[in-house]
């Protein structure tokens, strides 16, 4: 039995042997690679980069959609100038463009603006003891804004200086505002046409 066992440790130390030489190979590669300056974490890309680098591919789409808007109203134009049925459908189109949101709105309103609780200093503490979700806006604050005003009479209304339309949709990243393929830090500023005596009663009873 003791022969046996004694004629394993050959193989054994072999064994370990090459599992040593295979890890110091790759802790020198893995030195060598790092002494030449390369980037060990090179294959990661932080949050912050992917929004930029989506932001700038949003920002080339949209001018695109714009060229090809404007190529499309020039064609359509043309198009109405000989044919009669064709300008029967821009006429009726065009009646269509208030109730779409895309005609401008004058008049009185009001103007809301939504931001963040003020930083206190250091060692002063908030009246109520608010947790860190208490302390920002919200997409459901945002919402609660703009349905109010709605209810209240609005005719029309901007977040951001983007008119609110059928298709518009907040919706909140944190403690940002995505609105139109852009995103937008508090304060976020929300504008409304109609009646403001209504609106403002509408705001109130929403508190």
């Amino acid at each position: 039995m003791s022969s046996t066992a004694a004629g394993r440790h050959p193989l054994a130390w072999h064994v370990a042997a090459a599992l040593v030489f295979l890890l110091a190979g790759l802790l020198f590669a893995t030195s060598r690679r790092t002494a030449r300056g390369t980037d060990l974490r090179s294959g990661r890309v932080s949050l912050s980069d992917a929004v930029v680098d989506q932001q700038r591919v949003v920002a080339r789409r949209a001018a695109e959609l714009t060229r090809l808007q404007s190529e499309v109203s020039r064609e359509t134009s043309a198009a109405a100038a000989r044919d009669s049925r064709v300008r029967a459908a821009q006429q009726a189109g065009q009646g269509l463009t208030a109730p779409a949101g895309l005609e401008s709105v004058s008049g009185p309103g009001l103007t809301v603006s939504l931001d963040d609780a003020p930083r206190v200093p250091r060692g002063e503490e908030r009246p109520g003891n608010p947790t860190p979700d208490d302390l920002v806006v919200h997409q459901q604050d945002v919402l609660g804004v703009v349905n109010a005003l709605w209810a209240g009479g609005a005719e029309a209304m901007t977040i951001m200086n983007k008119r609110v339309i059928a298709t518009t949709t907040v919706r909140c990243v944190g403690n940002t505002l995505f609105l139109q393929d852009a995103v937008y830090s508090p304060p976020f500023v929300i504008r409304a046409v109609g009646d403001t005596a209504g609106m403002q009663a509408a705001l109130d009873a929403a508190r």
